[in-house]
């Protein structure tokens, strides 16, 4: 049993951050990241998660990525709205394999791997943006980096999946200053 309960904003952010990284990442490679995020070993089996049913969590993590990289409070929380139209059912609490009682909102206990995603991502997306006020995830801004990340804490909003693609933004940025204070003043290269 995961001992941190079920985090599913981070799930999301795991999941779809791999899928933007390697768009055809394998069955197997989604498979031990949902086992990390509390999947029963059962539920993983090539026989419960398909290569077709990895397919459909790809193209689910695709289509949560465009909301994970909306800024506009208003565009994301109209997109929030059309995933919960189209994919969640009214909510229900579950407990299953020796999780605590939890909230559910995809269709049912058996529903496709796509369906599970896309509502209970959307709706951990909808929690943060209504209790925070604001889009509190995005793109790291690192250049290179297709990582997405959640800032839910205090302080400044996050702009960098991790504090490595932090530092290495602050020293790219400290070397193109230091470049452009040594250039020669007229523009022209030294001899």
């Amino acid at each position: 049993m995961n001992q941190q309960g079920f985090r599913p904003a981070q799930r999301l952010i795991d999941i779809a951050s791999a899928v933007r990284t390697t768009p055809n990442l394998s069955r197997t490679a989604l498979a031990e990241l949902l086992a990390r995020h509390g999947e029963s070993p059962d539920d993983l089996t090539g026989a419960a998660f398909s290569d077709e049913d990895a397919r459909e969590l790809r193209d689910a993590a695709d289509r949560m990525s465009g909301i994970l990289t909306e800024v506009d409070i208003d565009r994301a929380a109209l997109a929030l709205n059309g995933v919960l139209s189209e994919e969640a059912a009214a909510p229900r609490l579950s407990r299953h394999d020796g999780h605590a009682w939890h909230l559910h909102v995809d269709r049912s206990d058996d529903t496709g791997w796509g369906n599970w995603f896309l509502a209970s991502g959307a709706l951990a997306l909808a929690q943060i943006l209504s209790e925070q006020g604001r889009v509190t995830w995005g793109a790291c801004e690192a250049a290179n980096c297709r990582n997405l990340y959640l800032g839910t804490g205090p302080g400044s909003p996050r702009r960098y999946c991790s504090p490595t693609c932090a530092s290495r933004a602050r020293v790219a940025a400290q070397r193109r200053r230091r470049k452009q204070q040594a250039a020669p003043a007229d523009g022209q290269p030294d001899r």
